[in-house]
């Protein structure tokens, strides 16, 4: 019986059969949670799928280029909600965006200083853990100044599932509306002008991907910038299927929740309660700051939330696209923050490292 389970176990499926599995079982979570009317839910779905695949010894990865092209397509999908209003509103709040943003990197500092001092993570490793940036770019630069990538990579993901599991349990509470991604498509028929357009938002996403490859979240802001030009310009009505909106969103979380394998969970099991603990109690810090943000700024908690909250940017952006919050706001602040932990990054890790130095 031990030999038979071990033969029916999952790295020893051939790996079209895993890919099989994998789609099959990620779109059933995916159709199950959106019709409970979670928010988020082909996204959610097929990351959890993911997750438990990764950590069972699943052999296969999704190719890193399909997740950039997910990204993209989150991207142009967000530029299609641009508009010279969002824009303007935007504008308005700068200084308030500001504070947040500023706020948010403050308070990951302090929840890093705590995993430095109560769960034994080095501190360039822990500063690099919980900077609230996009997780690849974070993984990256900690890897470029010595940290561990293992165990930043993991502490960025952990906290990703938090932020996007307790943000789509908050909008479920507040009562926005979770539908899939049919509510949020442009209506396709695939002749005449439709089909141009469709293509045109094809080449914005394969285009913007390419040429901001190099730069932080690059695949997201890359397509989201075009896009965004060209649709205020008039040149470009974006036009996307439901299909191919569901097709972007199981490719990111897929993608998440493959790096989620058996060794680094191994490496890092004796912390991973101390990091999840110390993500909830910075999206918790956050939605404080949140309320205190909308009060000021006499705007819902929701959006408000979604900005300051420590999660990716693509992550945000179907969380916000999906309940129809401000997703030009939910952007613009996630955007200014990714900048900003990226240029005070190296700066915080060292004071963490100073913090919490102990003489010998």
């Amino acid at each position: 019986m031990p030999r038979a389970a071990a033969t029916l176990s999952l790295p020893t499926l051939h790996p079209s059969l895993q890919w099989l599995a994998l789609i099959v079982l990620a779109g059933c979570a995916g159709q199950l949670l959106a019709q409970l009317h979670i928010p988020a839910a082909l996204f959610l779905g097929p990351m959890l799928v993911a997750i438990v695949f990764g950590v069972s010894g699943a052999t296969i990865r999704l190719h890193k280029q399909a997740f950039r092209l997910g990204q993209g397509t989150v991207g142009v999908l967000v530029a299609h909600s641009m508009s010279m209003g969002v824009l303007v509103t935007a504008l308005e709040s700068w200084h308030v965006m500001l504070l947040g943003t500023v706020l948010t990197i403050l308070l990951s500092a302090v929840v890093g200083i705590g995993l430095v001092r109560y769960s034994g993570i080095p501190g360039n490793t822990a500063a690099w853990g919980t900077a609230p940036g996009a997780a690849s770019a974070m993984v990256a630069m900690a890897e470029d100044y010595g940290a561990d990538g293992r165990v930043v990579a993991t502490m960025q993901y952990v906290r990703v599932v938090c932020v996007v599991m307790v943000g789509a349990v908050v909008a479920r509470l507040i009562g926005a509306p979770g539908s899939g991604t049919v509510a949020h498509s442009v209506d396709l028929s695939l002749h005449g002008a439709n089909l141009v357009n469709f293509a045109l938002s094809l080449a914005v996403i394969v285009g913007g991907v390419l040429v901001a490859a190099r730069l932080p979240a690059g695949a997201l802001l890359g397509p989201l910038f075009i896009g965004g030009a060209l649709q205020l310009s008039g040149l470009l009505q974006i036009t996307l299927p439901p299909w191919m909106l569901a097709l972007a969103y199981g490719c990111i979380g897929g993608y998440i929740g493959l790096r989620f394998d058996r060794a680094t969970i191994d490496y890092v099991w004796r912390r991973l309660p101390t990091m999840i603990i110390g993500s909830l109690v910075l999206i918790l810090l956050c939605a404080l700051s949140a309320w205190v943000m909308a009060a000021m700024m006499g705007k819902d908690f929701l959006s408000v939330y979604l900005a300051t909250s420590p999660g990716g940017l693509d992550a945000m952006a179907i969380i916000a696209i999906d309940t129809h919050s401000d997703v030009g706001f939910v952007l613009a602040m996630q955007t200014l923050r990714l900048f900003g932990v990226i240029i005070s990054g190296s700066y915080l890790a060292r004071q963490i490292i100073r913090l919490t130095h102990k003489p010998e």
